[in-house]
C-alpha cells in the first residue's frame, strides 16, 4: 500500500492518500524543496526562529500553502516545547505563530473542528501525527519528539478530542508522518531506559553493525513510530486505521530536514492540516 506520495507539480510537498480522499480536508507535509531559503536553509525553511531571514520564510509560506491549498493568514502555530499540552483551536488564534503573536505556551497538538483554520507544527526528525474524525470532522495535528511520546502527547490529543467533540476513536485516523526511523535514531541508555519500561521491548533495540561505525558496541535505537502506535491502540483506534508513512528524515536528507544529519544547522519542515472553509 502506498503510504505518502510525493507531489511535484508545484513546490513539492508530501501527501498522505488515505487523506487524500476527504474532500472538505487539507493536509501536506513540506519538503526541503521548493523554496527561496539559502544556505543551512536552503531551501523550503518554514521555521523564523532559526536564523533564516524573515521575508524568505514568508515566501516559503506563500509558496508551500499554495501547493497544499490554504491561505497562509489562515496558519496557527503550536508552540512547541516537548510537553504533552493540547490547545483547542477557534477562530480567535486564526494567524497566531505565522503574522500575530501567540498568547500560549508550552503547546505540542492543536485540535479543532472550525474550518479555515491551518493547524500548523514544525519538525525535523521529531514525529508529526495527523488525527482525523471523518464522522465529526474533527482534526488534530501534533509534535511528538521523544519528550512528548513517552508523554503519549497523540494518545492525549485523541482523548482530547473525545473530551471536546465527542469524536470516537474506533472512528478515527492517525497518519505518522516523515520523521527519523528507529535504525537512525541512535539515543542514551537513560532515554532507551524510559522507553522499555513505558512500551517494552517492542520499540528498543540494540544495534551492532560492525561495517557501520555508527552503530559499534550495540548502540541503544528507539522507534518513535511504533510507540505512538502502542499509545494509538490503546485509546480505542483501530490498527488498519493507524498509518505510518515510514518516510524517514535521515534517510532521507536530500529531501528533508534532518537535525541528526546536519548536527542542528539546517531549516524545518512543517506540517499542516485543515477543514476547507
Amino acid at each position: 500500500m502506498e503510504t505518502y506520495r510525493l507531489n511535484t507539480d508545484r513546490t513539492p510537498y508530501i501527501s498522505f492518500p488515505v487523506l487524500e480522499g476527504f474532500d472538505w480536508l487539507c493536509h501536506g507535509c513540506s519538503t526541503r524543496l521548493g523554496g527561496v531559503s539559502t544556505g543551512i536553509h536552503g531551501t523550503m525553511n518554514l521555521g523564523f526562529q532559526n536564523g533564516d531571514r524573515p521575508e524568505a520564510v514568508y515566501e516559503n509560506y506563500n509558496r508551500i500553502c499554495s501547493a497544499i491549498g490554504v491561505e497562509p493568514e489562515s496558519v496557527v502555530h503550536a508552540k512547541q516545547t516537548h510537553k504533552d499540552k493540547i490547545r483547542i483551536v477557534t477562530s480567535e488564534d486564526k494567524g497566531k505563530g505565522f503574522n500575530r503573536e501567540r498568547d500560549y505556551d508550552d503547546i505540542d497538538a492543536l485540535i479543532t473542528n472550525e474550518s479555515g483554520l491551518t493547524l500548523t507544527i514544525l519538525t525535523a526528525d521529531c514525529v508529526p501525527v495527523f488525527l482525523v474524525d471523518p464522522i465529526k470532522r474533527v482534526i488534530g495535528l501534533v509534535h511528538s519528539g521523544w519528550r512528548g511520546t513517552v508523554q503519549r502527547i497523540a494518545a492525549k490529543t485523541v482523548r482530547c478530542m473525545q473530551e471536546t467533540y465527542d469524536s470516537k476513536p474506533s472512528d478515527m485516523i492517525a497518519v505518522i508522518g516523515p520523521c527519523i526511523c528507529w535504525n537512525c535514531y541512535e539515543v542514551g541508555e537513560d532515554v532507551a531506559e524510559k522507553f522499555r519500561s513505558e512500551f517494552g521491548d517492542k520499540v528498543f533495540q540494540k544495534i551492532s553493525h560492525s561495517e557501520d561505525s555508527r552503530y559499534a558496541g550495540g548502540k541503544p535505537h528507539i522507534d518513535l513510530a511504533e510507540a505512538i502506535v502502542q499509545s494509538l491502540l490503546e485509546t480505542g483506534l483501530k490498527k488498519s486505521s493507524i498509518i505510518q508513512s515510514r518516510c524517514c528524515t535521515s534517510c532521507n536528507s536530500d529531501l528533508l530536514f534532518s537535525h541528526r544529519v546536519t548536527q542542528g544547522k539546517r531549516g524545518t519542515l512543517a506540517s499542516f492540516l485543515a477543514l476547507k472553509g
